[in-house]
């Protein structure tokens, strides 16, 4: 029995059928805004329903369409086809622009979490002013992690599953490779800032080349 799947309840009550109660799960998932989970399922549908299942059916019907049933962390929603993204750009381009600093510290959150302000300001080269930090865990992109068995114990950074959404991604293993980052504009060729500027200052500098934030396997 899969570790997020609720124990079936004794009913005096026969379940419906699987297609019927794939079509209650596909209900769920378009009338929500936000990735549900299987004990949500659980508990919305009738005794004896096995969403797990359901959802397994529903996501192979789905697989070429428009849309498609995707698994966020432990959650399942039903989004955008990844190659239909582009369809998007107006919605995408009216959402708040995020600076440049604000993009290079996500990123590092992302791909070196659970971490800290401290280490991010190592990787960057630069200071984190707490601007960028409000922002980001304002709209939900990262949260506070566990803090570090180190001296102070300092919190973490790590992204959340509103992250993972926004991006159409599983898990934080599944994030784009470098090319790819560069392709989409999250990596840029300018040079890093100096040390000890603050983030505003860093973002002023716009010509040269920058080395990667990440090692290049």
């Amino acid at each position: 029995m899969a570790e997020d799947q609720e124990p079936q309840e004794e009913s005096l009550f026969t379940a419906p059928p699987m297609a019927e109660q794939e079509r209650m799960v596909e209900a769920i998932l378009f009338a929500t805004a936000e990735p549900v989970t299987i004990r949500e399922l659980t508990g919305r549908m009738p005794h004896g329903c096995d969403p797990a299942e359901a959802l397994v059916h529903l996501r192979k019907r789905y697989e070429g369409r428009g849309v498609s049933v995707m698994k966020i962390g432990d959650a399942w929603a039903i989004r955008t086809a990844p190659d239909l993204g582009f369809l998007m750009q107006r919605e995408k381009v009216e959402t708040r622009k995020l600076s440049r600093a604000a993009i290079e510290t996500l990123a590092i959150i992302a791909y070196h979490q659970p971490v800290t302000r401290a280490e991010i300001e190592e990787i960057r080269g630069v200071s984190v002013s707490r601007g960028t930090i409000d922002q980001l865990l304002e709209m939900e992109w990262i949260r506070f992690g566990r803090r570090k068995m180190t001296p102070g114990r300092p919190v973490t950074f790590v992204v959340t599953e509103g992250f993972l959404d926004h991006f159409g991604l599983e898990t934080a293993r599944d994030l784009p490779g470098l090319k790819e980052l560069r392709s989409a504009g999250l990596l840029d060729n300018r040079p890093p800032p100096g040390h000890g500027l603050d983030d505003d200052e860093g973002d002023e500098d716009s010509d040269g080349s920058q080395p990667p934030l990440f090692d290049e396997d």
